[in-house]
């Protein structure tokens, strides 16, 4: 069973138990889904499904920021129980160890010295760590500190 699908089997699975915030989170990545497959013009591979949904969730997790600094805090629960749904769909993230292994790494790779390298070691990074979800934020603040070292 694809991702998509699964998707969609438990939308309906939502709609039975009349759970309504997974249901109307499910909902909207499943409109998000849709809407990348007409840009795209065929349907989507799971691999950019999952790239969709991690955009989903890093959406989510600037809203709670801007919510949580306008004293909002009913509409930041609302954004983390919608993270948490969508998150169940992705690969598991990585620990914060294996983002600082993987940064150590690509740092010796590519010998790497200040921050004007810090995109090569990004792009490395984010190769070391595919197939897991990393939270892009989490990897620079990672590859900044250990640079300015």
């Amino acid at each position: 069973m694809s991702l998509k699908e699964r998707i969609i089997s438990d939308m309906t699975t939502a709609m039975k138990a009349k759970d309504a915030a997974r249901l109307s989170t499910l909902r909207m990545v499943k409109a998000s889904v849709m809407n990348r497959e007409i840009e795209k013009g065929s349907d989507l591979t799971d691999e950019e499904l999952t790239k969709a949904m991690q955009s989903l969730v890093k959406q989510r997790r600037d809203s709670i920021e801007q919510y949580e600094k306008a004293g909002r805090q009913e509409l930041a629960d609302k954004e983390r129980a919608e993270i948490e749904v969508i998150e169940s769909y992705l690969p598991q993230a990585a620990s914060r160890e294996e983002i600082e292994q993987a940064v150590a790494a690509a740092i010796s790779e590519i010998g790497a010295t200040s921050m004007r390298d810090m995109g090569a070691v990004m792009k490395a990074v984010q190769s070391r760590l595919a197939g897991k979800s990393a939270d892009g934020r989490a990897v620079s603040e990672i590859v900044k500190a250990s640079l300015s070292n």
